[in-house]
């Protein structure tokens, strides 16, 4: 009797294993940089928008995603939308928050004493 088959077929079986656990690292590693830089930048962006729209005050000048420059008149918190007013005849338009682009209004925000944050590479710099 000829047991020299059995004795092959255990290490084909356990290179069967080792291919199929370097499969799922490749996935998850392809899955991590996805998220990385795909998914987390985007949400953060997203935070900063909102944020920017919560700070919104009467008075700021924005512009809209369309291109609309104009004054910020009132804020209907309500409806979650804006009254600007626009150009020299000052014609009035009710808006979306969310239509927003960005505020142009320079606010001084102020000064911290906070440290600076420093990385593993500021520790070599004199």
């Amino acid at each position: 009797m000829n047991t020299t088959p059995l004795l092959d077929a255990a290490p084909q079986a356990a290179g069967g294993n080792n291919s199929m656990i370097i499969m799922i690292v490749i996935y998850a590693a392809i899955f991590a940089g996805l998220y990385f830089f795909l998914i987390r930048p985007n949400s953060k962006k997203k935070k900063e928008e909102a944020q920017l729209r919560n700070n919104l005050e009467i008075g700021d000048e924005i512009t809209t995603i369309g291109g609309i420059v104009g004054r910020v008149v009132a804020i209907k918190e309500d409806d979650d939308s804006i009254v600007i007013e626009t150009g020299s005849d000052r014609n009035k338009m009710k808006m979306k928050k969310w239509a927003i682009s960005t505020i142009n209004t320079v606010k001084e925000t102020a000064q911290t004493n906070a440290p600076e944050k420093k990385g593993f590479l500021s520790m070599f710099k004199k």
